[in-house]
């Protein structure tokens, strides 16, 4: 997907159906089947009264009070030593929904989340110089977690901006979740852990083991992007894989970041979180509350 192409898109100018690379009657058709959607899920809400995945009470899968909640608020954070633009704040309503979508197989709050990504996209987009195209790409998630979710999210929410990702990254090798780790484990527990996407064995089976002799990624530029991000291991992980193939990651991309937390006996600002997270006091028991639902 070109630079160009999603800046042309309705990715950039706010329009929430248009689809990169496509033609003005693929636009129509999107925004026809978004109203569809809306009118079904209306009409489910009224025959089996499901619960807001955000405040629990019954409504539509995201009640009005909470979509408001979820107001695309899109800052640049850093993690890992890496500029990561987020839509969100991992606390609170944003909380609630994204575990419920992501672990709780309510992708009928998909709707909800994808204003917050689309905003975050745009913001790394727009620092992003013209030239050589962009392809969009994110972590792949373990065969368990794809097994036990049966999708994956961050996909269900690209697909609903309109967005099909480049698959560039494939996994290396096993890994624990990244969820309960604190930030020295989860260094640990990403590195090494991606590689660029080769031909896989044909085994028929699932494996570990990438061929990834022989990829390179020259000349190619990637926007990487992701549900959330903690510590921000995992992407520079992902970002070490890509730049060994040689290739670029121009920005990065997530809907939500979990703030770094102060434990609540410190009476200091947020403003000296910076100095706080350099001295490890973040992650674990000290800090940094992990979002509850599997990661990868």
């Amino acid at each position: 997907m070109r630079l160009r192409a999603i800046r042309e898109s309705g990715l950039m100018d706010g329009d929430p159906q248009r689809v990169p690379d496509g033609d003005a009657r693929s636009g129509d058709r999107a925004t026809y089947r978004a109203l569809v959607r809306d009118a079904v899920h209306d009409a489910i809400a009224v025959l089996l009264p499901v619960a807001c995945s955000g405040c629990g009470r019954a409504d539509r899968a995201v009640c009005t009070e909470c979509r408001s909640a979820l107001a695309p608020e899109p800052r640049r954070i850093e993690r890992a030593g890496l500029a990561i633009w987020a839509g969100l704040e991992y606390a609170g309503v944003a909380a609630s929904v994204l575990g419920a979508f992501k672990d709780g197989a309510r992708t009928d709050a998909a709707s909800a989340l994808v204003p917050a990504l689309r905003a975050s996209l745009r913001s790394a987009l727009a620092g992003v110089s013209t030239g050589s195209p962009v392809e969009v790409c994110t972590i792949p998630s373990t065969p368990a977690a794809r097994r036990a979710r049966g999708y994956v999210p961050v996909d269900v929410l690209l697909k609903r901006c309109g967005i099909r990702p480049t698959a560039v990254l494939a996994l290396a090798r096993e890994r624990l979740d990244q969820a309960g780790l604190d930030a020295d484990a989860r260094r640990r527990n990403a590195a090494g852990g991606l590689v660029a996407r080769g031909r896989r064995p044909s085994t028929g089976r699932e494996s570990w083991s990438v061929d990834a002799a022989g990829v390179r990624l020259q000349g190619r530029r990637f926007l990487l992007v992701d549900d959330i991000v903690t510590t921000g291991s995992t992407l520079a992980e992902a970002v070490r894989a890509i730049a060994a193939a040689g290739g670029e990651t121009a920005a990065i991309a997530v809907l939500a970041e979990t703030p770094r937390r102060l434990p609540e006996r410190a009476a200091i600002s947020r403003e000296t979180l910076r100095d706080f997270a350099a001295q490890g006091g973040y992650g674990g028991m000290t800090g940094v509350v992990d979002p509850p639902f599997r990661t990868g």
